[in-house]
Formats: structure tokens, C-alpha cells, sequence
């Protein structure tokens, strides 16, 4: 029989999946969502603002990269493992409100930075404060949730980069054509504060491991890592988590200086239209992404991984339709294709990584994901696009950009090839960490 699937649920978890959709489990979500909304849209932000630094600053594309990826990335990924270690022992709530004032703070400082060394340090705090978002919102929606409610509990999560996207982002468009870009870091940073105290006063650390489970003692880092180690579907989650972290990360740091350079758009065209479409359809992907494999890997567990998989495949040409068509109607139907399918893998993947993990090591293994997908990922995707937009100009122009984000294709076939590997051994691996469990 699949781990998706059970014979007979006792009467205690059939109590549990009921009441896991309650009303203050939709607020604690909600908000959560919201938090991350406003992680995505504050790391973001650079990247419609690039052109506007880019003329003001005087400096690279490969400058730009490494400020809008390893800046940035050097310590959110390496600070998030040590942070989701003390979130395995201590308050994720709190975690989380103070990383969210601390990294909306920063976000406001950037505003007023006179040079490039200082917008490298802002994006080194404000990573600091991002780290402290993603493992223990992660970790705490897993104790929130049953098994059977978490891909879709995650893939409501996942709509926080459509929120961004369609609520903040058209809007911070506005702002800095008509105020300039230190404009927009201001209005996107001042709300963060006062939200974080609303989300310390408002929402309560739940128990661990589920609901009437007794806590278990929570392991060392070196024991945890020794244990996810031996999961092999984990441990291929944590490549394609690098692969798509490379594909990710470089689209949001270049592709509005794709649409500008390539297409001609204007910073308002992008951030009122493009950044609302990708948002729209990009939810939908998410969704999409959470409710089949909810509903797949009940009638085969290999299906939750197996989803992913395939939407990172059939991402790849459409990444390639997206920059190198060059109709409006072609190079739009690849960006269609690529909003839709670009986040599709995310609930599965963090549902599965909390599936094959022990209660008081979720936290931590997501940490590990979000490393592998940003210190390799973020940091080098951003950064080689900027590379070869140098080395590729004296050639193409404007042009080259059409031909070094072609990075973001290979990588996305290659995050697929690995989920699909990792489907092979998850029924195995989530087996083990139900009995390690106890």
C-alpha cells in the first residue's frame, strides 16, 4: 500500500484532518501567506529596479548580478540552517515576527543607499531577516496541518509570490516611475513592521509533531543531517531544489531587463501587466501543483514527486519559446507556459521534504532545501546571466540577454530529471521517518 493512502484512519486523525481547516488555521495560514508575500516582493523589488540602479550607479551587468544574487544570498541561505535549528527548539512564531521586522526594516534602508557597496550590505541584512521566513513558516504549517491536508496547505502558501505579483508588485511599478526607485523600497518596507507585531500578537506556537503527539527531543544538526542524509528521495529533492533555485532566481533578477532590452517595454508596462499576469497564472500553477499531487499521491504516493517532475520537463521548451520567440503572440504564450509552470513544484516538494523528515527536524530540512536552491542556485543563476550578458554584448547587443537566461531551460529539465528520480525511493523514505518517529 502507497503512504498516500490508508486503509483505515483511526478516530484520533480522522479528528485531526477534520479540524485542521478551522477557523484560526486559516487565519494562522492567511497570514503566514501574507508574510510571505512580502518576502518575495522586498527580495524582488531589485530586480524592476535594476535598470534605474544600472543608469544611476554606473556599474555592470556582472556587478548587478552579484549584488541581486550572492549579496543577498550569501546570508539568507547559510544563516536559514542555524535559525531553523532554533526554530526545532524554539518559538517559530517569534522567529518569524522578528525576522520580518528586521528584514522590512532593511528593505526600507535601502531606499537611502548613495552607492553600490551600501545596496550590497542592505540586501546582506535584509537576507539575514529573510532567512528567519521560509523553514519555520514551513515547519509550523506541517504541525498546523495533517499529512493529508499539507500540499494543498503549502500550495496556498505558494500564492504568496502571486499576491507580490499581482497586488504590490503593478503598484511599486507606479511608485518608482513616478518617484523613483528609493520610492519603491520605502513603501514596500514601512508595512512589514507593523504587520510583524500584529502576526506576534495574533498567532499562537502550535505543538509539535500533530495534534495529542508527545514532543520528542529535538536532535542535534549533525544527528538531523546524518538522518535526512540516508533519505535518497531527500537528498534528489535537495538537487532539483539547486537546478530550479538557479532557474528561479535568475528570471526574477533579469527577466525585466529581458522584457526592456529585448521587447521595449517600459518599467510600468512590466510591473502593471507582465508582473500581474505571471502572478495570475503562476497561482493557478501552484494550485495546480497542490491539488494534483494531493489528489495523484492518494492513489500512488510517487505521484508527489512524479507532478513536479513533469512541470519542470515541460518547462524547459517553454522557457525557450518564452526567450527566443519573437512574435508577440509566440514569445507571450512562452511566458504564459513559464508563469504557469515555474512554481508548479514547489508545494509538493516542501510537503514531501516534511513527509520524509522527523517532527523536531522539519524546520531543518527545510533549511537545507533553501540552501542548496539558494547558495547555488541564487547566487550563481543571477550571477552567470550577468556574465554572459558581457561577454555575449560586443556580439549580439541588447540581444545577448535572449541567450544567456537560456540557462534557465537546462536547469529546469534537470531539477525534473531529479524529481522524477527521487519518486523512486519516497514511499521508503517517508515510511522511515513515520517509525523513526515513533
Amino acid at each position: 500500500m502507497s503512504v498516500g493512502a490508508s486503509a483505515g484512519p483511526s478516530s484520533a486523525a480522522q479528528a485531526d484532518a477534520k479540524g485542521s481547516w478551522r477557523p484560526y488555521t486559516v487565519y494562522t495560514l492567511a497570514f503566514l501567506t501574507l508574510i510571505s508575500s512580502f518576502n518575495y516582493l522586498d527580495r524582488s523589488i531589485l530586480g524592476l529596479a535594476l535598470p534605474m540602479l544600472k543608469a544611476e550607479m554606473q556599474v555592470s551587468d556582472t556587478a548587478l548580478g552579484l549584488v541581486s544574487g550572492l549579496a543577498f544570498v550569501a546570508i539568507y541561505s547559510l544563516l536559514g540552517v542555524p535559525i531553523a535549528w532554533l526554530a526545532d527548539r524554539w518559538s517559530r512564531r517569534n522567529i518569524i515576527a522578528i525576522g520580518f521586522a528586521f528584514w522590512s526594516l532593511m528593505t526600507l534602508v535601502t531606499g537611502f543607499v548613495g552607492n553600490i557597496w551600501q545596496l550590497a550590505l542592505a540586501r546582506l541584512f535584509m537576507g539575514a531577516g529573510e532567512a528567519a521566513c521560509m523553514p519555520p513558516s514551513n515547519a509550523l504549517i506541517g504541525d498546523v496541518f495533517g499529512k493529508d491536508q499539507r500540499p494543498l496547505a503549502l500550495a496556498i502558501f505558494g500564492l504568496a509570490f502571486s499576491i507580490a505579483s499581482i497586488g504590490f508588485f503593478p503598484l511599486l511599478g507606479l511608485i518608482g516611475d513616478a518617484h523613483g526607485w528609493r520610492a519603491m523600497f520605502v513603501a514596500a518596507g514601512a508595512p512589514g513592521v507593523a504587520l510583524a507585531l500584529v502576526f506576534w500578537l495574533t498567532v499562537k506556537e502550535p505543538a509539535r509533531g500533530g495534534s495529542g503527539r508527545a514532543e520528542e527531543a529535538a536532535p542535534s544538526i549533525a544527528a538531523a543531517s546524518r538522518f535526512l542524509a540516508g533519505s535518497r528521495a531527500y537528498m534528489l529533492m535537495l538537487m532539483g531544489a539547486t537546478f530550479m533555485g538557479a532557474n528561479i532566481f535568475a528570471a526574477g533578477a533579469w527577466t525585466p531587463s529581458f522584457l526592456s532590452r529585448v521587447h521595449g517595454l517600459s518599467l510600468t508596462e512590466i510591473a502593471a501587466s507582465i508582473g500581474p499576469m505571471r502572478g495570475i497564472i503562476g497561482g493557478l500553477g501552484v494550485l495546480a501543483g497542490g491539488l494534483l499531487a494531493d489528489r495523484l499521491g492518494r492513489l500512488d504516493a510517487r505521484w508527489r514527486l512524479r507532478v513536479p517532475a513533469f512541470a519542470c520537463l515541460l518547462l524547459g521548451p517553454a522557457e525557450m519559446l518564452f526567450l527566443l520567440g519573437d512574435t508577440t503572440l509566440a514569445w507571450m504564450t512562452g511566458f504564459a507556459l513559464t508563469s504557469f509552470l515555474t512554481l508548479l513544484h514547489q508545494a509538493p516538494i516542501f510537503a514531501v521534504t516534511l513527509n520524509v523528515a522527523k517532527p523536531r527536524m522539519r524546520a531543518l530540512a527545510t533549511s537545507l532545501l533553501v540552501l542548496c536552491a539558494g547558495l547555488l542556485g541564487q547566487a550563481l543563476g543571477p550571477l552567470f546571466v550577468g556574465y554572459f550578458n558581457d561577454r555575449l554584448d560586443p556580439v549580439f547587443g541588447p540581444q545577448a540577454i535572449r541567450y544567456s537566461l537560456l540557462i534557465m531551460a537546462v536547469t529546469a529539465i534537470l531539477a525534473g530529471f531529479s524529481f522524477w528520480a527521487a519518486a523512486r525511493f519516497y514511499e521508503r523514505d517517508a515510511a522511515r521517518a513515520s517509525e523513526a518517529a515513533g
